[in-house]
């Protein structure tokens, strides 16, 4: 098997380049037009600016996704160039389009960037998939990417978690937390919502990308993580995204079986008497048997419920 390249998400961020670049606020020097009173994003933002101005050079974890592309920009406006390096991770638990995304939006940025390569699937503990997984892969992950900073001269790692991924079952933010990898937006007390209308606010075109998962959150907990296993997802989820034009979805892998899940309000897209005949031919030849959609839709972290963690 080889691994796809979704071409979709790419393109729209290269698209939206000439609406960046048209815009009259400057985003490397962070100057954005303000009316009447200080709304809490921008106090939560201007804090976030003074915590990075006391770092001498950093580093950042950067996936291309809303939050650290938006943190990265920050950091850019507010240390320079050479005091920033991005820094992506590769590999197979990761998109292609994804690592073609974090290459375009560094490109756009003007930061410089590295791509470092990594297998967590050459570790046991990530490998194996139990609930701790993300534990050992961001451990994983973290290390790598401090040992390529510190070549660089950096010290300091930062990475996007922000106030709501709290809420959500996280154990690779216990990784950040013993490798001292410290997470601004997160400090700054800023949300989701909170960051995605800053970067609206900056131009930034990833202010509405849909939420960013590893391929492995698509396979239930303890079963064995392949190399297939993850190609199959990627592959499954390319097509629907390249042929339909969706954005928001998840396909998850059980066997054969793949469990599509949609917002309700796609499913119109998939439901018709061709388009399903056509996602099935897909989907077999692609290695599954069956295909079902989900009638609970979308959800972020489906599999922790389903595995009550």
């Amino acid at each position: 098997m080889t691994h796809p390249f979704g071409q979709n998400i790419a393109f729209l961020l290269q698209s939206a380049c000439a609406e960046v670049n048209s815009r009259a606020m400057i985003r490397r020097q962070g100057k954005m037009e303000l009316t009447g009173e200080m709304p809490a994003s921008r106090q939560k933002e201007t804090q976030l600016i003074h915590n990075l101005e006391s770092l001498h050079t950093v580093a950042v974890a950067f996936s291309g996704g809303v939050d650290s592309a938006y943190l990265l920009a920050v950091a850019l406006a507010t240390l320079g160039t050479d005091r920033v390096l991005a820094l992506t991770a590769d590999s197979p638990l990761i998109p292609r389009d994804e690592v073609a995304l974090a290459r375009d939006m560094a490109c756009q940025l003007d930061a410089r960037h590295q791509i470092v390569t990594i297998n967590p699937l050459d570790i046991r503990d990530v490998a194996a998939n139990r609930p701790d997984r993300c534990y050992h892969c961001k451990r994983a992950i973290f290390s790598k990417l401090l040992e390529d900073a510190s070549a660089a001269g950096i010290n300091t790692l930062l990475h996007g978690a922000n106030v709501d991924d709290r809420s959500d079952y996280r154990p690779g933010q216990q990784a950040a937390d013993e490798l001292g990898v410290r997470a601004p937006l997160d400090e700054a007390g800023l949300t989701k919502a909170e960051i995605r209308e800053l970067s609206k606010a900056r131009g930034l075109p990833t202010w509405n990308l849909p939420a960013q998962a590893c391929l492995a959150s698509r396979i239930p907990y303890h079963v064995e993580l392949s190399s297939d296993a993850l190609i199959q997802v990627e592959q499954a989820e390319v097509f629907l995204r390249q042929r339909f034009g969706l954005t928001a979805l998840r396909v998850r892998h059980h066997g054969k079986i793949a469990r599509i899940e949609l917002p309700p309000a796609s499913w119109p897209e998939v439901i018709s008497e061709t388009t399903r005949e056509e996602i099935l031919a897909a989907f077999r030849e692609i290695g599954f048997n069956t295909v079902a959609l989900d009638l609970a839709g979308l959800q972020s972290g489906s599999m922790n419920k389903l595995a009550g963690v």
